[in-house]
């Protein structure tokens, strides 16, 4: 059964009922049990699940040659352009701090291929005690939707001694309390990028960042025929 992502959302979400379910995280080898209450794991685990519930639902789906590919998933695997469905987890205790993407890697996957500013991120949050884990919420989100500004940048990342390492989401499930708001759309994402590697210093002055919004924006245009908006 071929399903879009908003599909899978739904069966997830409203027919299987994910959210408020609870689970238990252990290891067996032999006649040894081991209850896992570490949080290390847990991001892979809940992939795997993912995986073995879509099989369990007849879902069809591919997945990219390497594992650290992106994306995790592939909903239509006919046409590489569509139904890209990248998963992310975070523990709902805390404040989602996963990393979107790393910062030059992006760079580069989206001028090569513009239509990942399509892609939707299937983010999960969960809690944990002990080795008992429950489901917070789930939510099915574009990139601009799941990003914004901080204080010091266009664009919130992680900083390392003045080097823009990984993507880093704002609090988009709780909006209202928090100061930097979500981007209202794909091409305020891409512009506040690119004010990001205008004002890093490695990246200001080189060659690609003087055509990368303008080459982004005919890519995508190019690969989608819609406009980036």
């Amino acid at each position: 059964m071929k399903i879009t992502a908003e599909q899978l959302y739904e069966k997830l979400v409203n027919d299987y009922q994910l959210i408020g379910q609870k689970g238990k995280i252990s290891f067996t080898l032999k006649d040894i049990t081991v209850e896992i209450e570490t949080k290390d794991t847990v991001g892979n685990l809940i992939q795997e699940w993912l995986k073995a519930w879509m099989i369990s639902q007849s879902i069809e789906f591919g997945r990219p040659s390497h594992s650290q590919d992106f994306p995790d998933f592939l909903l239509d695997a006919d046409n590489p352009t569509t139904g890209l469905l990248e998963v992310k987890t975070f523990d709902y205790a805390k404040s989602a701090n996963f990393d979107v993407a790393n910062f030059m890697a992006y760079r580069r996957s989206v001028l090569a291929h513009p239509y990942r500013l399509d892609s939707n991120y299937l983010i999960i949050g969960y809690k944990m005690t002990g080795n008992n884990l429950e489901i917070a919420g789930v939510w099915l989100k574009k990139v601009w939707e799941i990003t914004g500004p901080s204080e010091d940048w266009p664009l919130k990342c992680q900083v390392k001694q003045g080097e823009v390492v990984n993507i880093r989401p704002v609090k988009w499930y709780n909006a209202e309390r928090t100061t930097f708001k979500p981007f209202n759309s794909a091409l305020e994402f891409i512009t506040a990028f690119d004010g990001n590697q205008r004002q890093w210093t490695r990246t200001q002055r080189d060659a690609i960042t003087s055509t990368w919004l303008r080459n982004v924006i005919k890519g995508y245009k190019a690969a989608t025929g819609n406009d980036l908006t």
